[in-house]
């Protein structure tokens, strides 16, 4: 499937909820959830080929691999955050939306730690 039959399929269950808004409103949200699930899953299916140019990207500049995994978690982290906070949000929990957005960026602040250390100590053997 392309990004248009991806796209078609979310604007569709969209008008669908809105009809289904107006006589049962739970249903609303239960079709908008498993629209988002099947674009979500549909697009963890894309990381096959993700993975495989950043092992391309690994190879050609011989980096520490462990920078591009940490990177590679960052996205995936993003993505998962931002898929409940928006599930949250569309369902009306906004305020659980929001604690899942600030807890996606504190475990990304987290993982990128050890990344910044080891930078700030090269920069520091190099300017002494």
């Amino acid at each position: 499937m392309s990004i248009i039959a991806i796209s078609a399929a979310g604007i569709a269950a969209v008008l669908l909820a809105v009809q289904l808004k107006g006589l049962k409103g739970e249903y609303a949200t239960y079709l908008t959830a498993a629209a988002g699930f099947f674009i979500f899953f549909y697009g963890i299916s894309k990381l096959e080929s993700i993975l495989a140019a950043v092992h391309q990207i690994e190879d050609c500049i011989k980096i520490n691999p462990v920078y591009l995994t940490t990177l590679m978690k960052m996205v995936g982290i993003t993505y998962v955050a931002e898929f409940a906070s928006g599930i949250c949000k569309d369902a009306g929990f906004g305020a659980l939306g929001g604690q899942i957005e600030i807890f996606g960026k504190l475990t990304i602040l987290a993982i990128s730690t050890p990344i910044l250390l080891a930078l700030l100590e090269t920069l520091q053997a190099f300017l002494s």
